[in-house]
């Protein structure tokens, strides 16, 4: 069945698919997943988890509608069993053809070389700073910075190149090593991406004061090394990117708060226990499982009439809409 492809009350398409693959995260980052809120064995009943063949036909159904790119996220993805046989039914899939995987990098250096093998094809590392102690305070006590390094050493051995880093910038935590961080991928051929620190979830204690707007970070950068501004990659490409002006790699910037990007946002997010969710602030989700017991046709029609109805922009109207205004966790949707 050919299915037409859905446009949102905006006119937006459906393009980017993140598919949780599991709840359950080795780290307790205060920003998304704090140790004092969230339980040590949050995610780890796999009951509630969709099963492989549920995410291949999750995912058939929406390259039916236009998703061309797929990112698996977690929680921390890596503790999900049986990964590499996953990421090979995936790679396979008619019209994916960006498979990409988000992971704080802590168990990278054991699975790269078979990821890569089975046909992943990109790799981001979460990276807030480069300061060993700072890291195991920005990890809830969980993490280790030399772990992490031997992960993105070991992804960019089995062929990830380049790898994507990306660090969540906040006001007196983390924003004096970005250029350490800046110096980090320039050396290493890296592509670094700051983001502004967002009011994601409900525990992390947001406040407007801990963000650091793109333009005083890029600012920082330029005055250390030069850039020129580059164009994006594609309609709807989050992040503003720039070129070093002496040719070694680019730097990027992700302004949810300070230079919303609703417009074109053309993602759909989807949790481990199989509800979609429309925008990142979502409030709460559509349960899929029942139609995905159905079979990738009816999945595709029941996406395309929610996707449809689609109107959110919480980043254009977050002044308007409330600081009470619930939202879906972090590790729910992987970010």
């Amino acid at each position: 069945m050919n299915q037409p492809l859905p446009r949102d009350t905006l006119a937006r398409p459906l393009r980017d698919l993140r598919l949780s693959l599991i709840e359950a995260c080795n780290f307790r980052c205060p920003y998304c997943m704090p140790a004092d809120r969230i339980a040590d064995d949050h995610g780890l009943d796999a009951a509630s988890r969709l099963s492989f063949d549920q995410i291949e036909t999750l995912v058939r159904g929406f390259a039916r509608l236009g998703v061309r790119k797929l990112r698996l996220t977690g929680g921390e993805p890596l503790l999900r069993k049986r990964l590499p046989e996953l990421v090979a039914r995936l790679a396979a899939i008619e019209g994916i053809d960006d498979l990409a995987l988000t992971s704080n990098g802590s168990l990278l250096a054991a699975q790269a070389r078979a990821l890569r093998a089975v046909g992943l094809r990109r790799i981001t590392v979460s990276l807030d700073t480069l300061d060993a102690d700072a890291f195991r305070a920005l990890s809830g006590g969980r993490g280790e910075l030399r772990d992490v390094l031997a992960g993105i050493e070991a992804a960019q051995a089995a062929g990830f190149a380049p790898i994507k880093l990306n660090c969540v910038v906040q006001r007196g935590v983390n924003d004096a090593g970005i250029e350490a961080l800046a110096g980090f991928a320039r050396e290493h051929g890296h592509v670094l991406r700051f983001i502004e620190y967002m009011d994601v979830g409900t525990c992390n204690g947001w406040s407007r004061e801990r963000v650091v707007p793109s333009a005083e970070l890029r600012d920082r950068i330029a005055a250390r090394w030069p850039l020129r501004p580059l164009d994006p990659n594609y309609r709807g490409e989050v992040a503003e990117r720039y070129a070093y002006a002496d040719g070694q790699g680019e730097v990027g910037f992700v302004s949810s708060v300070s230079a919303p990007f609703c417009g074109d946002c053309h993602r759909a997010r989807v949790s481990a226990d199989g509800q979609l969710y429309t925008c990142l602030f979502a409030g709460q989700g559509h349960d899929l499982r029942g139609v995905l017991a159905q079979g990738e046709d009816a999945l595709a029609a029941h996406v395309a009439g929610l996707w449809s109805r689609r109107a959110d922009r919480y980043s254009e109207i977050r002044s308007e809409a409330g600081a009470s205004r619930k939202h879906v966790e972090m590790y729910l949707v992987g970010g």
